[in-house]
């Protein structure tokens, strides 16, 4: 049996995991930073500031994120130029909009407005732009599969952004005003550390194209409105939740919620190594590969998460006791995580058909998929709760909800890829799981 090496942990599976990783947990301490050394008040406004910022991104994201490890990933070099300089036009475009769109309510800000909209307005527009750079180095990283890069890059951020708040404490001038700048400038420390590695390839914007801009921006508008309709769906639950049975509902239905971002985390890493790597495959027009991956990465995952499951369903109890402490017990909060985790066996399927769609260029797929998956949400909860008045069963109506996405996007895609069923995918994960084990172990 092959002995480990440090060596083994160079590859781009560890190295996405990695950088997911990194910035769930220098997250969570610049979240403990801000609610320690911040008033409430503060860290209310700094909160209502970024879900705004947050909400710009999705859209920057959502419209070119995907257009860009899409078209660029495996094209030759004078394609590859083409788009990134499209992709740098359209990106400056939307920047440029939404910071606009800003600007006619800075006359109105005075003493008495809105402080969460005052500080909103101020910051978005330097904080937006500074980003931009950043933002585009990412996408064209996940489509070179340089994950090495985009580990540091993550560093260089969350990093200069939690010494830069230390220096500030030990100085006794943290203030809303000075995380602020802190983030800004840290935003522009490392958009200019990626421009000045050429990690960003400028210089091709010049190589852009109108038709290409034109193919960028249809595919873009399904991918954005796909995005759009995945935040409504993942808001919707906990809208309706709140409407009919109270926010203590929802908290109790929140906290095994948050802790399925563990699943997300994992996800998150594998699908975008899977996303560039069918997106290389897809553009050489190598439909076995494509279809190869899919497989892989469905099966490999939804075996992953079985032990996880059974983790949960054991210790279910004592989890939600230690996370949400002691007014959490004898609540359905438990139940509720159990039910999740075994839906989360669904979600690789799930998320690679959607992916899939986008990489075989039938985004609009992918937006009806989500769509229908949406209207399926907010129908069985509504019936749901209406006639059991009860959370379980919205998390019941999940099931559906997750049947009624797969089942719409498996048809679809499977007119233009021959993917086995379910079990041949399972046995084809085990396989290929068995073979990382080995490779690590």
């Amino acid at each position: 049996m092959a002995r480990f090496k440090l060596s083994d942990l160079n590859n781009k599976h560890f190295l996405s995991l990695a950088g997911n990783g990194v910035i769930a947990v220098l997250g969570f301490v610049l979240m403990m930073l801000y609610a320690r050394w911040l008033s409430l008040a503060d860290t209310g406004i700094w909160f209502y500031f970024a879900v705004i910022y947050n909400l710009g991104d999705a859209v920057r994201n959502g419209f070119l994120g995907t257009a860009t490890i899409k078209f660029y990933a495996g094209t030759s070099p004078q394609r590859g130029r083409e788009v990134l300089g499209s992709v740098w036009f359209l990106a400056m475009t939307v920047t440029a909009v939404l910071v606009a769109a800003t600007l006619p309510f800075i006359p109105f800000i005075g003493d008495g407005a809105n402080i969460e909209l005052t500080t909103t307005i101020r910051w978005f527009g330097p904080t937006f732009i500074s980003s931009l750079p950043f933002n585009l180095i990412f996408w064209v990283l996940v489509a070179e599969e340089k994950y090495g890069k985009i580990l540091w890059l993550r560093l260089i951020n969350s990093g200069s952004m939690i010494i830069y708040i230390f220096v500030l404490i030990l100085l006794k001038k943290m203030s809303l005003d000075a995380l602020l700048w802190c983030n800004f400038l840290t935003n522009c420390l490392t958009s200019i550390v990626g421009l000045a590695w050429g990690l960003g390839k400028f210089r091709s914007y010049f190589a852009r194209s109108w038709a290409c801009v034109m193919e960028l921006v249809h595919f873009g508008k399904y991918s954005l409105g796909s995005t759009a309709a995945s935040k409504l769906f993942s808001s919707a639950d906990s809208f309706i939740i709140t409407s009919m049975l109270g926010p203590a509902a929802l908290a109790i239905y929140t906290v095994p919620l948050k802790l399925m971002e563990l699943v997300e985390f994992i996800l998150r890493s594998f699908v975008s190594t899977g996303m560039s790597g069918m997106a290389i495959a897809y553009n050489k027009n190598d439909i076995h590969q494509t279809t190869y991956i899919f497989k892989k990465y469905t099966g490999m995952l939804t075996l992953a998460f079985v032990p996880l499951t059974v983790f949960v369903l054991i210790f279910s109890d004592l989890i939600i006791h230690l996370i949400g402490g002691g007014k959490y017990v004898n609540t359905d909060a438990a139940n509720i995580f159990r039910i999740l985790m075994v839906l989360a066996l669904s979600y690789p399927l799930d998320r690679f058909i959607g992916v899939t769609l986008d990489i075989i260029h039938k985004p609009i797929f992918n937006l009806y998929k989500v769509l229908i998956m949406l209207a399926f949400d907010v129908a069985g909860d509504l019936t749901g709760l209406a006639i059991f008045k009860s959370l379980y069963a919205v998390a019941f109506a999940s099931f559906l909800v997750m049947s009624s996405g797969i089942i719409f996007g498996k048809m679809k895609l499977d007119k233009y890829l021959k993917l086995p069923p379910l079990p041949d995918i399972l046995r084809f994960g085990y396989v290929e799981l068995k073979l990382l084990v080995r490779k690590v172990v």
